[in-house]
């Protein structure tokens, strides 16, 4: 089997506050090795279903949080950005399975660091219609190249979008909610441990790869700034729905790569980087 695993920050056992997960905060290199910790367990859990390729790409903020010494060296490490498909590079249909680990709920849930993509320059996203944030747009992603995700962990907040928006994938929460900047941790080793059995399990059960599809669907964007709607109707293909809300069609695949210039074009405008 090959896996591929995407490494966000936020959803990481113990991490609570911006100063842990932002560099130069005071707990930021503590910080990165708790991520490392909680990906290493799940390359542990794959290794142990028997899988022998592994590709991790580094999926938050300026994507250099991961030390490569600090990884466990059955993996690949994708390291650094700009990347075309941000947080999900590198995953192909060649992919068995993707595992989320670090995750956490979308924009105006009441999630540890709950964001989606930009802080607080994003207000509100939809897919079809439906709310979504980093979650559920990296999900539909994945099942559009025919790749199962097969384990996500987080807090509980983002442990109940994920099943909300596929019940079939395994979750593992490390830590339970108090409000945006507090929650109860599970103990790191029982977090860890978690970890690495729930991705053992489920990928031993070789889970079913949905049907890759390249049904156009519509990506929809609230942004905090008109200036940053307005600007991206430059883009071809960017239409407006009021003042500080634009979309697009198109397959999974094309709206992440896209979404993903909007991104860079927001940060240009508003001089700050993406928060991803």
């Amino acid at each position: 089997m090959r896996i591929y695993i995407s490494a966000d920050m936020e959803g990481v056992t113990g991490l609570v506050d911006a100063d842990d997960v932002q560099p130069g905060g005071r707990d930021y290199e503590r910080g990165r090795l708790m991520m490392a910790e909680d990906v290493n367990a799940a390359i542990r859990g794959a290794i142990a279903a028997g899988v022998t390729d592994i590709t991790v790409n580094d999926a938050h903020g300026p994507m250099r949080n991961l030390l490569p010494e600090s990884l466990h060296p059955a993996a690949l490490l994708i390291r650094g950005k700009p990347k075309q498909m941000g947080m999900l590079e590198g995953l192909t249909p060649e992919h068995d399975a993707a595992v989320f680990v670090g995750y956490h709920s979308r924009a105006g849930a009441l999630g540890v660091l709950s964001h989606s993509f930009m802080g607080h320059e994003i207000e509100d996203m939809w897919l079809d219609g439906r709310p979504v944030g980093e979650i559920g747009l990296a999900h539909a992603t994945a099942a559009a190249f025919g790749v199962p995700v097969a384990v996500l962990t987080g807090d509980d907040c983002a442990c109940a979008e994920m099943t909300e928006w596929d019940a079939s994938v395994t979750t593992v929460a490390v830590k339970y909610a108090r409000d945006r900047f507090s929650a109860d941790l599970r103990p790191s080793e029982e977090a860890r441990t978690a970890i690495e059995k729930a991705v053992a399990a489920h990928l031993s059960a070789s889970p079913e790869a949905p049907a890759a599809t390249a049904a156009p669907a519509a990506l929809t964007v609230r942004w905090q700034s008109a200036s940053v709607a307005s600007t991206l109707l430059g883009i071809p293909g960017v239409t407006s729905v009021d003042s500080r809300t634009v979309q697009a069609h198109g397959a999974a695949p094309h709206l992440y790569r896209l979404f993903g210039v909007w991104m860079r074009v927001a940060a240009s405008l508003t001089n700050q980087h993406p928060y991803c």
